[in-house]
């Protein structure tokens, strides 16, 4: 993955979703074509800054499925409803009074709560401690 972004959501969305190695476009040109090599080669090449999130969030205690489902605020708990239901963002932004981007917002953090990549991972993991998601107004 070579980009501008160097945060921990699209870092993590990128790996978990096959990216080899991970480099922010300041890489020199030369370390690019190393990463390339390396890559080639079956290596795992990423920005210094970016490995270093990477440790950082494997060494941080992370909290129980129980403890961050208990951080969803109302709003992410509604937003979390709907879309168990199936609604599309467009949907839950009409049925909330709220804008696409908000809805967007919403659901990062839900998934940043809940260590989750998906709807269906967010669900399950909501599911699967027997908690009961409001129902759509």
């Amino acid at each position: 993955m070579l980009t501008v972004y160097e945060d921990s959501n699209h870092i993590f969305d990128a790996l978990s979703s096959g990216a080899t190695g991970y480099l922010v476009k300041t890489t020199s040109r030369e370390d690019l074509i190393n990463a390339l090599r390396a890559v080639h080669s079956g290596g795992s090449p990423m920005s210094g800054n970016i490995a270093r999130k990477v440790v950082q969030s494997l060494q941080q205690p992370r909290k129980t499925v129980v403890e961050a489902s208990e951080d969803l605020s109302k709003r992410e708990n509604e937003v979390l409803g709907l879309l168990a239901q199936g609604y599309l963002y467009k949907e839950i932004a009409e049925n909330l009074g709220i804008g696409h981007q908000t809805v967007n917002t919403y659901i990062r953090r839900i998934y940043e709560k809940l260590h989750v990549h998906s709807r269906a991972q967010a669900v399950a993991v909501v599911t699967k401690l027997g908690r009961t998601l409001p129902p759509a107004t």
